[in-house]
């Protein structure tokens, strides 16, 4: 039950309302711990609803997570929770939603001036899943522009910042949804996985990143980066809330068919923290170079907490590794230059003034709608898709993206989970890596190979640098098997404190 303390009754008093030193605690209280406090009529969900709303007022400035706030659809959403005795899983419980996610009413810009305006007409299917289950949304978080990048610097409105140091990055393409649970924002936010971006903010920030198989959580409504590669998937606390907000999110949808029939798994019940027996895989030889001091420390040293707790650590060999950052920057180009080929200013989003005909307005839009990232991406997928160059690049790089996959599948046949880093380094200094886009792209080493393979991913907080910076470890499972990922990180956070750790 939550800590809240109440006003005494009076005839100017509410006597479902708290006391404002109460609310500090319940910033930082689970989704789990939120959903069951409002079952129990603790709290109303209004209340919670209003608090969330009010860290949002005071944390944001500094932070600049949200980009938009839900307030009105938050709070009517709330009372209808109250009014109505909503039992669903997620009832009650704030949900914050990356800025790439449709949501009617409310602007999505994908972090892009393109966009700046644009207000969807209908809800993503993952927006009616969660308010079906009694979430509420309270606005729209930051990311890099179209989701490319790994620190929300890319974003057409500012970076986020980390809060464990404002001073740093937070991560990306969800940088946003990552900051808005680590501030106690939000309890659980929605992010979108091309190649780490869930995982990586997550590990940053200190939080818990769920990237489910690909095609478990239905796309429609996502403003899509790279569509073989895409997954939404939740941010949250702990590995029991992402459980819980994965078995919202997950199943079948009529308006997506890469979404998959697979059936729903029980991933709550599937916590019950016994992982004697699991076999957990190790490339050691990634681990070779590159990957910071106190990242590797923290790497071993969680590999030493789950040997205890009875999984079996094994060696193995990710032969094609090396080639994923590669490819990834391949593949995700290529279809990032198709589906932006869209926006072009005629139907919504920005259009540039002053052009002579419909040619010059389609560049001017495009010139300056977009911002560097975005038009370096594209002008990369547009080369390696150009004849002459499609199967040396495009073709050869779908051809190892097999041999990622295979890697993989022969890995399964031996472990369970491949575990590693989540990013080799911890957060670095805002603006400290604008001018090497190289150095940026291989902060995604560790990630992208498991949205080649279209496998799950997930990452859990294991440690602090020596100046307050969180440390992710991921685990990689097979196909739709998110249940034991989650089994393994809900241990692992059974034998460790880092997932209570937060920014002072």
């Amino acid at each position: 039950m939550l800590p809240i303390r109440r006003r005494k009754r009076g005839s100017s008093a509410c006597p479902t309302c708290y006391e404002p030193r109460a609310l500090s605690p319940l910033a930082f209280q689970t989704a789990r711990a939120i959903r069951d406090a409002v079952a129990a009529r603790q709290v109303s969900a209004v209340e919670v609803c209003e608090h969330a709303l009010a860290r949002i007022d005071s944390a944001n400035p500094k932070l600049n997570a949200f980009l938009a706030v839900a307030r009105d659809r938050a709070l009517d959403r709330a009372r209808a929770i109250d009014r109505e005795r909503h039992t669903g899983p997620l009832a009650g419980v704030p949900v914050a939603l990356k800025d790439n996610i449709m949501t009617r009413g409310i602007t999505t810009t994908a972090s892009s001036r393109m966009l700046q305006h644009f207000v969807p007409p209908y809800d993503a299917t993952v927006v009616g899943r969660l308010e079906a289950a009694g979430a509420i949304v309270v606005g729209k978080t930051n990311c890099d522009e179209f989701a490319m990048g790994s620190s929300t610097e890319n974003s057409a409105f500012g970076p986020s910042r980390n809060p464990w140091n404002p001073d740093y990055i937070a991560g990306g393409s969800s940088g946003g949804s990552a900051v808005a649970v680590a501030a106690g924002m939000s309890p659980i936010a929605l992010g979108s996985d091309t190649g780490g971006s869930i995982r990586q903010p997550a590990s940053l920030c200190g939080v818990v990143g769920l990237k489910p198989t690909y095609g478990r959580v239905s796309r429609y409504g996502l403003i899509a980066f790279a569509s073989s590669l895409d997954q939404i998937g939740p941010l949250a606390r702990t590995a029991w809330d992402a459980a819980t907000a994965l078995s919202v999110l997950a199943g079948a949808d009529e308006y997506d068919s890469t979404a998959s029939q697979e059936p729903v798994a029980d991933y709550v019940g599937s916590l019950s923290g016994d992982i004697r027996g699991v076999k957990l895989g190790v490339p050691r030889k990634m681990l070779e170079q590159g990957v910071e001091p106190a990242v590797r420390n923290s790497f071993y040293g969680a590999l030493e907490i789950l040997g205890a707790a009875g999984a079996e650590i094994i060696d193995i060999e990710l032969p094609h590794a090396p080639y994923a950052i590669a490819t990834y920057y391949i593949v995700a180009t290529a279809e990032a230059s198709s589906n932006l080929a869209r926006y072009d200013g005629v139907r919504y989003g920005f259009r540039a003034e002053g052009a002579r005909d419909l040619k010059e307005m389609y560049e001017k839009t495009r010139s300056q709608g977009f911002g560097p990232e975005v038009k370096r991406r594209i002008m990369l997928g547009t080369y390696v898709l150009s004849a002459g160059y499609y199967d040396a690049y495009y073709l050869k790089a779908q051809q190892v993206r097999t041999l990622v996959r295979r890697d993989y599948e022969l890995a399964f046949q031996t472990v369970d989970a491949v575990v590693m880093p989540t990013s080799p380094t911890s957060a670095f200094r805002i603006g400290e890596k604008v001018e090497d886009p190289l150095s940026l792209y291989l902060t995604d080493v560790f990630t992208v190979s498991a949205n080649l393979a279209g496998l799950p991913g997930l990452s859990v907080p294991c440690g602090l640098t020596p100046n307050r910076l969180p440390i992710g470890l991921q685990l990689t499972g097979r196909p739709f098997d998110e249940a034991t990922l989650l089994r393994i990180g809900d241990t692992y956070e059974r034998h460790t404190h880092w997932w209570q750790e937060r920014p002072e």
